[in-house]
């Protein structure tokens, strides 16, 4: 295979202590070599190996490509209006998802599929290389299993959601949605997904409900992920943990109980701050989380209703600046621990046998992402080894 070395790096994020300084692994005077899709060699720039090719940083950083493990990119419509009322006053309700439901629904494959990658053009602009994406915005057993189909088009990391909220053709009947997301929609969607998922919290799925849809997920071979405690406290994270979900995504609403559940399980703590930008929210407490030794992921939760961005960086600048995270730790949980909350080991860092998915920034530190906040940084990205960017 041919071989490329991306030298003279001013800074090298590989998620490796034992290649770098810290928790990021941080190699200054760096370089890298590729070899096909995958990391063959990173180091001191001065020891580098010899290579087919050569591209010179310039002095620049690098950093793994972005992991966003929390989308939801199968969708239609807009909802303009109603972050503009919200931003004049009026509370975020989880019944806007219903909107997007109607026009979803409306949509042809073929609109929904372009939507989906126009969204992953965009955060491929802004470094993002791997993402996650759900259902959820069907809600019948052929639209969420067609929205599924569409995700999978286009990532290998796919959730179903068909428990995103009770569908509006059973508003009298939540006992019988629940059967159907379990049953027959289950059954249909299940072969195009890796994930289940459901948004546990008030006016959408209480905690028996919740416990149903992911164990029967779980029992058609699906590995389960978790809204929980977005807008209050409730039984979702610790649900999480009991059922070894891979994420707890939101996390706003946390008890001690939550908090010691997390530190003594292997559930990620996927915090979303997009949201609470968008919604006026109280911030997740990431600092509460670091301390007590949780594991926490960083993730754009794009979606059209409450968090409409596509910008990793422009999460990682909310998270140093309103949720006590360092620079470091949000660079990490953007990248390591993205890649911990979708249970992968091949992207997320820059370590020999590591997916060739890297980011280059116009700037010598990563700290830049939060110090240069709405800058676009990012000049070059590459995927499996290929420069896309």
């Amino acid at each position: 295979m041919t071989t490329t070395l991306l030298t003279n790096i001013g800074s090298l994020v590989t998620n490796d202590p034992a290649l770098g300084e810290g928790p990021l692994g941080l190699v200054q005077d760096a370089a890298l070599v590729l070899e096909g899709g995958t990391v063959a060699w990173a180091g001191p720039a001065a020891q580098a190996p010899d290579a087919d090719a050569r591209i010179d940083a310039e002095g620049r950083a690098v950093l793994p490509g972005f992991v966003d493990s929390h989308s939801h990119l199968v969708f239609a419509g807009d909802r303009t209006a109603e972050f503009n009322a919200r931003m004049s006053g009026q509370p975020y309700k989880a019944g806007g998802i219903r909107t997007t439901v109607a026009a979803t629904r409306a949509a042809s494959d073929a609109e929904l599929s372009a939507n989906v990658a126009r969204l992953l053009r965009e955060a491929l602009r802004q470094g993002t290389t791997t993402f996650e994406t759900k259902s959820g915005y069907g809600l019948t057993v052929e639209d969420e299993a067609r929205a599924l189909r569409i995700a999978a088009e286009h990532t290998d990391e796919v959730t179903y959601l068909g428990a995103h909220i009770v569908s509006p053709d059973y508003a009298d009947d939540p006992a019988a949605y629940v059967d159907l997301v379990t049953g027959p929609m289950l059954d249909a969607c299940a072969p195009y997904a890796r994930w289940v998922d459901v948004f546990c919290e008030k006016g959408a799925f209480d905690g028996d409900q919740a416990r149903a849809i992911l164990t029967a997920g779980q029992a058609k071979g699906l590995q389960a992920r978790v809204h929980a405690n977005q807008l209050s406290y409730g039984p979702g994270v610790r649900l999480a943990v009991e059922l070894d979900a891979a994420s707890a995504d939101h996390c706003t609403h946390l008890t001690d109980a939550d908090v010691d559940a997390l530190a003594s399980g292997n559930t990620v703590a996927t915090l979303l701050p997009g949201a609470e930008f968008s919604t006026r929210a109280a911030w997740p407490d990431a600092r509460r989380l670091l301390d007590a030794g949780v594991t926490v992921a960083l993730s754009t939760d794009c979606n059209p209703g409450s968090s409409f961005t596509s910008s990793v960086p422009f999460c990682i600048a909310l998270a140093v600046r309103d949720m006590g995270m360092t620079p470091d730790e949000a660079v990490w949980s953007a990248t390591a621990g993205g890649a911990a909350a979708l249970r992968r080991t091949d992207v997320g860092r820059l370590t020999p046998g590591a997916r060739a998915d890297l980011t280059l920034l116009d700037a010598p530190s990563h700290v830049h992402l939060a110090y240069r906040p709405g800058v676009p940084l990012v000049s070059g990205v590459w995927r499996r080894g290929v420069r896309v960017v």
